[in-house]
């Protein structure tokens, strides 16, 4: 029998890598986006670096969703219905960031989310000028695999309070931008990518990387030097550039 997830495990193992600064340790998580109404993400305390299927948890969205709008809802109340959503009852417990893997799964054009705590990108939104990640576009690069606008949101506690206050900024994201954020950093915590593929996660997230990198060196240096919004929008819908991030999008890890 072929292995179940094997994008999944391939993409968990590639950020693991620990020549990246990605994660350490059992940080971080992934997930896929397996059916309508169904998702796998990682189960919680296992290591991205030596991922296999068997630390892959399915689960049925429903009882998820519904966590989302009850205003009763407890720990005890979300270890249960992430009980419930289990499809195998057996399997491991699914990561606590299950529930804002749930919210980016239900947006249009995303199929493999990433979330890790990148030593650069960390190093930025645990200082006092974290908004520098969202407050404008360093170089043309950063457009074709990040999109012209990313997300930063403030710092909750992890699991429901931060999926239900990220749902509503991604919502108010759309809603101003007309697209998904590819990246959502969530301030003294890390970042998530979406993605349409495990190798667009994954570039996503190395980008994102290298951002923070450049951003640290221009805070050194006197301070960001942002393109303009029309240069970012140019290079975000020319066509040569289109056509490169489809290829990107098509790449293997």
């Amino acid at each position: 029998m072929p292995p179940k997830y094997p994008a999944l495990v391939e993409l968990a193992r590639a950020l693991g890598d620990s020549s990246l600064d990605l994660v350490v340790l059992a940080e971080g998580n992934v997930s896929e986006r397996t059916g309508e109404s169904t998702f796998a993400v990682k189960a919680s305390g296992r290591s991205m670096a030596n991922a296999d299927e068997r630390d892959m948890v399915e689960l049925s969205m429903d009882p998820l969703l519904a966590l989302l709008d009850d205003a009763s809802a407890d720990d005890a109340t979300v270890a249960a219905a992430l009980a419930e959503a289990k499809m195998k009852p057996d399997a491991p417990m699914p990561s606590v960031e299950t529930l804002l893997h749930l919210v980016c799964q239900q947006l249009d054009n995303v199929r493999f989310v990433a979330h890790t705590h990148p030593v650069d990108v960390n190093a930025l939104l645990c200082s006092v000028q974290p908004t520098a990640l969202v407050d404008g576009t360093l170089f043309p690069d950063q457009v074709v695999v990040l999109g012209s606008h990313q997300l930063l949101v403030p710092y909750a506690d992890p699991g429901l309070p931060l999926a239900r206050i990220a749902r509503q900024l991604i919502k108010d994201h759309v809603a101003t931008h007309r697209t998904n954020p590819k990246v959502i950093y969530l301030q003294n915590h890390g970042m998530f990518a979406l993605g349409q593929s495990a190798n667009e996660a994954f570039n996503i997230t190395v980008m994102a990387r290298k951002v923070a990198r450049v951003t640290l060196g221009t805070l050194a240096a006197g301070g960001p030097a942002y393109l303009s919004d029309h240069a970012a929008e140019r290079i975000d819908s020319r066509e040569d550039e289109v056509a490169r991030r489809a290829e990107l999008l098509r790449a293997r890890l």
